[in-house]
């Protein structure tokens, strides 16, 4: 489906300039998974010494390669050997069985035949249609073809490989200046629907060319997955295949040993903005999406109730189709703090649209104009603010509007 619908109307105005990391190869193919004649996998290798790290979906029903990449994470550390991640789209390689599990062991052993990688260091992916058996002889058909046309420039075609109802190839970066030279960060995602926290309908890859132990690398990365990609929501749907890698090649000669170095601090800032950046751009290409929502909580007695209040609203489609509506309707954003289960007093509890002030004290608030309202939600990005009033709990989601074309989309989806 991916090429077949017009770009969303949130999209950024190219695939950004990624910097080359070092370390980290890339290639892409045509092979026919569910569409002929459609790039649809994309190959990436890492050079000796490499670490990974990995955050997955929370789901029960995960995919044979989800658990595939949790265990070989499990007892995952650098050596002299180097990784190598396989993706493909078109089927998700979900509620196949013991054949979901067959697949997964074909694709890592022909990658580690051809690319020269240990099988425990092969990391696979799938992302389409659930329950359908993968064809995988169609992906290792064309193994040795990915081998060969792995470039160290190749991540665009690989971002543009993993997209299922994606209208745009996502894609981020970062340069951080460390004690050591510059660290590199280059990442790219799939995701348009099936998206909530706990992750995703995600695939997100994200590479450094900075050392970072094993430990390390994961510990930032599942903290920021929390305020990151488990802060946006498309139709709070979470899916059997989310995954999110993190490699750092260690080819700069700049070492992150510990999180909360000077180099440590920047490194996360800087991964942090990169991650966001996906994040966003996951959102601003929901499905049927024409509008980019961010909801800001503040005042909650704690970070936990302000996030709960957050999703509830950011998660509702009574207020997701009123944005759609371009209506103001500020009273579902006060049955959205109701229901969250959020410790909340109406009498305490502000909301703004934007800079207008629009409830307060329990009431409608006394400058506020209807039309002022309505007008601010013609615009393409919203910002809903909620206050409590009863501390100092923050949180902040993003997410898009609900119109008739997510509707269409899903009805299709396997057609």
């Amino acid at each position: 489906m991916a090429g077949s619908l017009p770009v969303s109307p949130l999209a950024p105005a190219r695939f950004p300039d990624l910097p080359v990391v070092a370390g980290v190869e890339f290639a892409a193919v045509a092979a026919g998974v569910r569409y002929p004649g459609r790039t649809d996998v994309m190959l990436a290798r890492l050079a000796p010494g490499s670490t990974v790290a990995g955050v997955f979906t929370r789901s029960a029903t995960r995919s044979a390669p989800v658990l595939d990449c949790q265990a070989k994470l499990s007892v995952e550390s650098a050596g002299t050997t180097g990784a190598a991640i396989l993706v493909n789209s078109g089927n998700s390689n979900a509620f196949t069985g013991s054949a979901g599990e067959g697949s997964v062991q074909a694709i890592c052993e022909a990658v580690s035949a051809a690319a020269g990688v240990p099988q425990e260091r092969v990391f696979t992916s799938s992302t389409g249609v659930i329950g359908e058996r993968l064809p995988h002889d169609r992906i290792t058909a064309k193994v040795g073809e990915l081998v060969s046309a792995l470039a160290a420039d190749g991540i665009e075609k690989a971002a543009r490989a993993i997209m299922t109802t994606d209208t745009f190839p996502k894609g981020a970066e970062a340069i951080v200046e460390t004690s050591a030279g510059p660290v590199r960060i280059a990442g790219i995602a799939k995701g348009s629907g099936m998206i909530a926290p706990d992750m995703a309908t995600m695939l997100v890859y994200i590479f450094t060319d900075a050392a970072v132990p094993q430990p390390v690398l994961q510990s930032m990365l599942s903290g920021l997955t929390d305020v990151t990609f488990n802060a946006i929501t498309v139709d709070s749907d979470t899916s059997t295949s989310d995954t999110l890698l993190l490699a750092a090649t260690g080819q700069s000669g700049a070492a992150i040993t510990k999180a909360d170095s000077a180099d440590g601090r920047a490194f996360s800032e800087a991964l942090h903005g990169v991650m966001l950046d996906l994040a966003k751009q996951v959102v601003r290409d929901g499905e049927g999406a024409s509008k980019f929502v961010e909801v800001q909580v503040t005042g909650a007695v704690s970070d936990a109730d302000a996030k709960k209040v957050a999703m509830a609203i950011a998660n509702s489609p009574l207020i997701k189709t009123a944005i759609a509506g371009e209506d103001p309707n500020w009273g579902r954003v006060v049955m959205a703090v109701g229901k969250s289960g959020a410790e909340a007093d109406r009498d305490r509890l502000s909301i703004r649209f934007g800079d207008i002030l629009v409830a307060e004290n329990g009431w409608v608030a006394g400058s506020y104009n209807e039309a002022a309202g309505a007008t601010y939600m013609k615009q393409a990005e919203l910002v809903i603010g909620v206050d409590l009033g009863l501390g100092s709990g923050s949180f902040t989601a993003w997410t898009c509007d609900l119109t008739h074309g997510y509707i269409s989309i899903n009805a299709d989806y396997r057609s």
